[in-house]
């Protein structure tokens, strides 16, 4: 206990002493042994590092997840060293309530079929956004983890160290200054005079006295000195390190741009193949709302129908032997019907699109057709002709030419 007692005073007079020194460094009181420009240039490198992995660790966080609340609860975990549990994303939610809703509506009324379609849809969404933030964290913010939480604090307590050793190396060298001109100021003032003999006794006694204190003096410096160079030199290679850090986190970088990518590709597929379908079966959705109310007949025509001209009406007649009927029980048949003499339009195609049947048509990305609409049609379906071929084309999938 004793031992302990006369350590903690001694550490707690180094500690105050050492404040004391860098509060006069700071005031130009004291002398300061400055690093070399290079090393100086290294700590500005790690300190800016250091800054910046904080910053773009924190906004990758918030960019994979938005609620403050599960970040703090996936932190506590973390430093608990537990599990964090599964959590629902956004899609897979609303992807369970549209399935719901649908069985609520019915599954099988147009406006069920369609929840179906885009829950599953919304569903493969969530669990594309699951998978990319797994691959995210694991390949990207770890790497910038375990640099702050590793690294970063191995270095910071090597440079406290390395502090501490230049103070002492200044407080020696102050020391080492004082000693020597105490002793110049006691060599300069002997008393050789033959009256005062005593005086002389005394002054060459405290000029050898003043001599040992400069050669201790010089012996701890030249200790502190190999102390401080030998922690200059761990400190070097730590900070000459994080040029291996930044190659680390751009492997790291580069593995989260392609889960990105990844994701976001897969989002577009998603979106696409759902887009199909829809546009698949609007047809058949909206001849069965039709079909259901009576009044949908006489209402207005959509943009698409309004923007090309339609050719004239063509009325319902009953079928005759031998002369084709361009409307039969309410169903088009496109490659029964001649385009008008005038209003029909360029198109140019935005997306592949794969017939559904043989009324369809099939397109190319870019490809130019030729489109117009026909009386009774569903407004999201226009008429193309590429050649010889004709049939329906969904207009989601165009861009009209003028």
């Amino acid at each position: 206990m004793e031992f302990n007692v006369k350590k903690l005073a001694s550490d707690a007079g180094v500690f105050f002493s050492r404040a004391m020194q860098f509060t006069e460094e700071k005031l130009g009181q004291a002398e300061k042994t400055e690093l070399d420009a290079h090393f100086e240039n290294l700590l500005a490198r790690a300190d800016c590092t250091k800054n910046w992995t904080e910053k773009i660790l924190r906004q990758t966080e918030v960019l994979l997840q938005p609620n403050p609340s599960a970040r703090v609860e996936e932190f506590l975990y973390e430093k608990l060293d537990r599990k964090v549990p599964s959590r629902v994303t956004n899609g897979e939610l609303l992807a369970q309530y549209m399935t719901e809703a649908a069985s609520d509506f019915g599954p099988g009324t147009p406006y069920g079929k369609t929840l179906i379609k885009v829950g599953e849809t919304q569903r493969r969404l969530g669990a594309a956004e699951r998978e990319f933030i797994r691959s995210a964290s694991i390949n990207f913010l770890t790497p910038l983890r375990n640099f702050l939480e590793g690294d970063w604090r191995t270095i910071s307590k090597e440079r406290r160290i390395l502090q501490n050793r230049r103070l002492d190396l200044d407080a020696c060298k102050a020391r080492l200054k004082k000693a020597k001109a105490a002793e110049a100021k006691a060599a300069a003032v002997p008393d050789f005079q033959e009256t005062r003999p005593r005086n002389y006794v005394l002054s060459a006694s405290a000029s050898a006295l003043w001599s040992d204190e400069v050669e201790k003096a010089e012996h701890e410096l030249r200790l502190t000195q190999t102390e401080f160079d030998r922690q200059a030199e761990v400190t070097r290679l730590l900070l000459e390190g994080i040029s291996s850090t930044h190659v680390n986190h751009l492997r790291c970088l580069h593995e989260f741009v392609e889960s990105q990518t990844n994701y976001y590709a897969q989002c577009y597929q998603f979106m696409l193949d759902l887009q199909k379908q829809l546009g698949r079966f609007s047809g058949t959705f909206v001849g069965n709302a039709e079909s259901a109310s009576p009044a949908a007949t006489t209402s207005p025509p959509a943009v698409a129908a309004a923007t090309l001209p339609a050719v004239p009406t063509i009325p319902v007649v009953p079928t005759i032997v031998g002369v084709p009927n361009t409307v039969a029980e309410g169903v088009l048949n496109p490659s029964e019907v001649k385009p008008p003499a005038s209003g029909t339009r360029r198109a140019r195609v935005l997306y592949d699109y794969e017939a559904a049947d043989s009324t369809e048509l099939a397109l190319l990305a870019d490809e130019m057709i030729t489109v117009y609409s026909l009386p009774g049609m569903d407004p999201d379906w226009l008429i193309g002709e590429r050649g010889n071929q004709k049939g329906k084309v969904p207009v989601t999938y165009l861009e009209l030419l003028s």
